[in-house]
């Protein structure tokens, strides 16, 4: 981080006559999960670029404000709940705002969480830095009675306010016209004596910038190393040390760290402000919605109603998923009309007589590449043929699986998962396990990435910059490529439960919540350092809106077919290369040993796995599909529900591991995921067959 000196605004450029705004960029700020990037694909159509913030993991969107070629870019910044950074996220933040004068700031604010923005607008307003607030999701905020003064807001705040929708691109004309009506907040915070004596002291050390220096002392005060050390290259050691000494005897003054002083000082000030402008529903104590939220936190009562949570979704994921929708698409429409079709209209592309071929596309062996004195055009002819509908063909296999098998059970899964998280279920029940992970050394908090990567591993592990430790990071990174399933694997899952009873489902869920918190213990004892306090703010348990659902499905299946559809693509086409040239039998019997000797699977399994590199899901779909012909009994098909749930994490979460944790510790983590997953599912086998257990 660098600090931009003042005098770079003495000579501002004239502005070009598409866009009034001042110089730099326009940047979008606020706490986590506030709309801010359904906001930036307005204003910049969605033409982006993603790049790590220089010298972090972190990273930050940036695209062209739509409406001129001379447009500036829009910055997507880490959401933060401070500017005072505790992780990385929020130090990548307050380094884009202090670095350099941005050209505008827009604070996007959920309008019913109006407290938790306040905080950031009293620092952006020491700062001197002007904005505009956005509530956002004022229509959310409509639905459960809470009424924002705007007029009332903008004379305490001293700034400009919009209200928006944004995804409803309500009020969006709106906050394009604010861009131009940017002014520096007036909401001032006064701290106790023994502070603001301390900040007068450390004033004339500071540099003169677009920053104040208020906002600087009191960034120094709470705290920030980081920003110490970037301050020390600038005014030297000696008013760094100064700093140092006036910083300590204001901490022995409030007998208690400065930053715990300088928040609640910032709450007195935010709290007089919601008494004026904000009004809230008295909503009675112990109504219905009150009464499941508490107790879903209950160590004891949370636990039936998560029960209820998990029988809910397998009846609707794993039976209508799984069950009625598959069988549609599966048996009539790619079984009856999809496949026969494109088998017939490949027959007659590359000019081959119908019956010459037998079920699913497959040639007679006299018309296999390489023999039958074929000409070379046939051979070709055959080639693609195959590669289309043949038995690893890409119509009659990878589409059958991504869009027959696999798509309505994650379909599914994305609405009951959209669900969940907008009922407010989700934060309760990490508050519910806080206990539990706090045996495996962890922050409470790492609970909400656990709880994502049942959506996608690979967000999920982005999630992990909210831990304030490395440890926790690579802990919770270990386990979620570890146990955690994504959506389409745990769809997948869910459907294969269906013909297992429920004895058999608790021994595959036990077996890996064993495995995980035995890895996880071990974990926590071997790798330094330590975890941090668990703070969670919970929102209003609610309702679930139906437009919130069905944009969070809609979106998670646009990223489905387009992110996860290619992969199985390309993973049957590695499967039909290596059938086509008499390799996958090699590998077959190669991994005989450990597929059929220790897990005691077919040696078909061996394919599942082998395409599990490319994705989990896809793997777990070819053990599904070995399931639904009858080529597993009930031991096999959980040895093969535990040993995929275990087993090595797909590409993308792979390198996102290696982007965030490092090449040495991914590679790590991988060494000892594929062996254990083996060794876990070996000893269920061979456990299993001496006891003779049948289910």
């Amino acid at each position: 981080m660098t600090l931009a000196p003042e005098t770079a605004l003495s000579t501002p450029k004239p502005p070009e006559p598409e866009s009034p705004l001042r110089p730099g960029e326009v940047v979008l700020v606020g706490n986590p999960n506030v709309g801010k990037s359904v906001l930036f694909g307005l204003l910049t159509g969605r033409y982006v670029t993603v790049s790590n913030y220089p010298g972090t993991t972190v990273t930050v969107s940036r695209g062209k404000l739509t409406g001129s070629d001379e447009a500036p870019n829009v910055v997507d910044t880490p959401g933060v709940n401070s500017l005072v950074p505790t992780s990385e996220d929020e130090r990548v933040t307050r380094d884009i705002l202090f670095e350099r004068p941005p050209r505008a700031v827009i604070q996007v604010a959920d309008a019913k969480n109006l407290r938790r923005a306040l905080l950031i607008t009293s620092q952006l307003s020491e700062a001197g830095i002007p904005f505009v607030l956005d509530l956002n999701m004022n229509d959310e905020a409509r639905d459960l009675g809470v009424t924002i003064d705007q007029d009332a807001l903008e004379k305490a705040i001293g700034v400009r306010v919009v209200n928006t929708v944004a995804v409803r691109r309500k009020g969006f004309d709106d906050l394009r016209d604010a861009l131009d009506d940017q002014k520096a907040g007036t909401l001032a915070v006064t701290f106790p004596p023994p502070v603001e004596e301390a900040i007068a002291e450390i004033l004339p050390h500071l540099p003169k910038t677009h920053v104040s220096r208020r906002a600087m002392a009191v960034t120094l005060l709470a705290g920030d190393r980081e920003f110490y050390r970037t301050l020390q290259a600038t005014v030297g050691a000696a008013a760094c040390a100064r700093i140092d000494e006036t910083t300590r005897r204001a901490e022995r003054w409030t007998r208690e760290p400065l930053a715990t002083v300088i928040t609640r000082s910032r709450l007195y000030a935010v709290d007089r402000i919601l008494k004026t402008v904000e009004r809230r529903p008295q909503r009675k104590p112990g109504s219905f919605l009150d009464t499941v939220g508490s107790l879903a936190m209950h160590p004891l009562w949370g636990i039936p109603i998560l029960l209820a949570v998990l029988w809910a979704m397998y009846q609707f994921v794993g039976v209508l998923g799984a069950g009625i929708l598959v069988d549609i698409l599966e048996t009539q429409v790619f079984g009856n009309w999809l496949a026969p079709g494109a088998i017939h209209a490949a027959d007659f592309l590359f000019r081959f007589p119908h019956e010459h071929i037998i079920e699913k596309g497959v040639l007679l062996p006299e018309y296999a590449l390489g023999t039958g004195g074929l000409t070379a055009w046939q051979h070709v002819a055959a080639f693609l043929h195959d590669a289309l509908v043949g038995p690893y063909g890409q119509i009659t296999m990878a589409l059958s699986y991504a869009i027959a098998l696999i798509l309505p059970i994650v379909a599914t899964f994305f609405i009951a998962f959209s669900i969940l998280e907008d009922s407010g279920y989700l934060p309760r029940l990490a508050v519910m396990v806080n206990r539990l992970f706090r045996t495996l050394g962890l922050n409470g908090k790492a609970v909400l990435p656990m709880v994502l990567g049942l959506g996608c591993d690979t967000m999920a592990t982005l999630t992990t910059r909210i831990l304030k430790t490395k440890k926790e990071r690579i802990l919770v990174t270990l386990l979620l490529a570890l146990g955690v399933p994504c959506s389409a694997q745990l769809g997948v899952i869910l459907g294969m439960i269906r013909s297992l009873s429920i004895a058999a489902t608790l021994v595959w869920a036990g077996t890996i919540v064993v495995t995980m918190f035995v890895v996880g213990w071990l974990a926590a004892r071997l790798v330094p350092g330590e975890r941090a306090d668990f703070i969670l703010e919970l929102p209003p348990i609610r309702r679930p809106q139906l437009g919130n659902i069905v944009v969070k499905t809609l979106a998670r299946i646009e990223w489905y077919l387009r992110e996860a559809v290619p992969l199985f693509l390309l993973g049957t086409l590695v499967l039909f290369l290596l059938d086509r040239f008499a390799l996958l039998g090699m590998i077959q019997t190669a991994a005989a040993p450990v597929i059929e000797g220790i897990l005691g699977l077919p040696g078909e399994a061996s394919e599942a796995f082998l395409v599990g590199f490319l994705r989990r899901d896809y793997g777990a779909a070819g053990l599904y599909q070995l399931s639904r012909e009858g080529m597993l009994d009930s031991v096999q098909l959980i040895v093969a529900m535990v040993t995929i749930t275990l087993f090595v994490p797909c590409i993308a979460n792979f390198l996102i591991m290696i982007k965030e944790r490092g090449a040495k510790i991914a590679l790590a983590m991988v060494a000892f995921i594929v062996p254990a997953a083996f060794l876990v599912g070996g000893l269920l086998n061979f456990g299993l067959r001496a006891l003779k257990v049948t289910f």
